[in-house]
């Protein structure tokens, strides 16, 4: 592709878009504070916040994993009424409010939500749980996942499927030696996407899940509570979730394009 050079106008409205973004990023850094960095990360509630954090968030990719490769095979592969509207309703809380998706969740899997009182009659409860927090952290990251894996299904050349099948190989058996091998890499980055996004969520965890810390405090919910007390710990906490999602966001880029 041959370079354009851009017109005057265009060049100086482009170097402030770059600059609106880029220099509250700056700010962040300029004020952290570089000496004490490490001693704020090692306190016994910022490891408590990112060890949550991990587990909550790894536990809703595998839980997206689970739900979301089916649902994306579905919607590329079997038409059926409806399918835009399904497909609209379950990748909506990408563009939702994450405290309106709280809200949703709480009158759904609340004790007194719509199926909150029959997991209660049988002893379960998510609200203000750590499994309420994986929960609220799925809702808001599976879609990632789904529309990834998706654009990966749609993309293969399943003329693979077709010589598997003529070769007398099952359903299954194509799925798994076939179909999962060739999308391993849209599944790979969809499950890097969904994690960086329940690693960042906030509103809905917070709206459902609550804050108590040990339980459902994770690092977005630290950060916010540091920020009223202890400026520096959440500077630096922002830090590590400002470098983890750049990094993310800069090595899957192409394949996060490909899928919106």
């Amino acid at each position: 592709m041959t370079s354009e050079r851009p017109p005057v106008l265009f060049a100086v409205v482009a170097a402030i878009g770059i600059a609106f973004f880029v220099l509250p990023l700056a700010g962040l850094i300029s004020r952290t504070p570089w000496e004490t960095a490490l001693g704020e990360l090692t306190t016994p509630e910022a490891l408590t916040a990112l060890q949550l954090s991990l587990v909550v968030s790894l536990a809703a990719t595998a839980l997206a994993l689970g739900l979301g490769v089916p649902l994306a095979w579905v919607y590329a592969r079997v038409p059926f009424p409806g399918r835009n509207v399904v497909r609209a309703l379950t990748t909506l809380p990408m563009i939702l409010p994450p405290v309106v998706g709280g809200v949703a969740l709480l009158f759904a899997f609340g004790r007194r939500g719509l199926f909150g009182q029959p997991l209660d009659a049988i002893g379960i409860r998510l609200p203000f749980t750590t499994a309420g927090a994986v929960l609220a952290a799925t809702f808001v990251a599976m879609p990632f996942l789904v529309l990834t894996v998706e654009a990966g299904l749609r993309s293969m050349d399943r003329r693979y499927e077709d010589a598997a099948r003529t070769l007398g190989a099952g359903r299954w058996l194509v799925f798994r030696r076939v179909t999962l091998p060739l999308i391993a890499p849209s599944v790979f980055a969809g499950a890097v996407l969904c994690w960086a996004r329940a690693l960042g969520e906030f509103g809905a965890t917070i709206t459902f899940a609550g804050n108590l810390p040990g339980t459902t405090q994770t690092l977005p919910l630290a950060v916010y509570i540091a920020l009223e007390t202890r400026p520096e710990v959440a500077i630096t906490l922002s830090l590590i979730l400002l470098a983890v999602s750049l990094a993310i966001l800069v090595t899957m880029r192409d394949r996060y394009l490909r899928a919106f």
